[in-house]
């Protein structure tokens, strides 16, 4: 992958070099795939909606910039830079970013193959 270099069998990326994706309107997307789990660098647009949806990875998420509301199983949380969030399999949720830009850092068990498909 770009960005990275091998160190005794363990990768260093650098985020600068990878490329960006732009996976839809308002969402910006770079990826570091393993090969059982991945990361995720999503910038989004500020009042963006991302739709309520469920899906068979684990997910933590990492907020870096910004504010979200994030729906969770129906329930709805005001979070910001510096919280953590961990969805279990099939746990439903979405979210709408705030009043401005929001970077989150997404890790998913197993890798989302979803995402790899061009």
């Amino acid at each position: 992958m770009i960005g990275e270099s091998a160190t005794k069998d363990a990768l260093i990326t650098d985020w600068t070099k990878i490329p960006v994706e732009r996976v839809a309107e308002g969402i910006r997307r770079q990826m570091v795939v393993g090969q059982n789990v991945m990361m995720v660098r999503f910038t989004f647009d500020a009042n963006l909606v991302t739709p309520i949806h469920t899906h068979h990875h684990e997910q933590m998420t990492l907020v870096v910039k910004g504010r979200v509301r994030f729906f969770i199983s129906g329930n709805e949380h005001i979070v910001s830079a510096g919280d953590v969030l961990h969805f279990p399999p099939h746990n439903e949720h979405g979210a709408t970013m705030l009043d401005e830009e929001v970077v989150l850092i997404d890790i998913f068990s197993p890798i989302r193959e979803d995402f790899l498909e061009k």
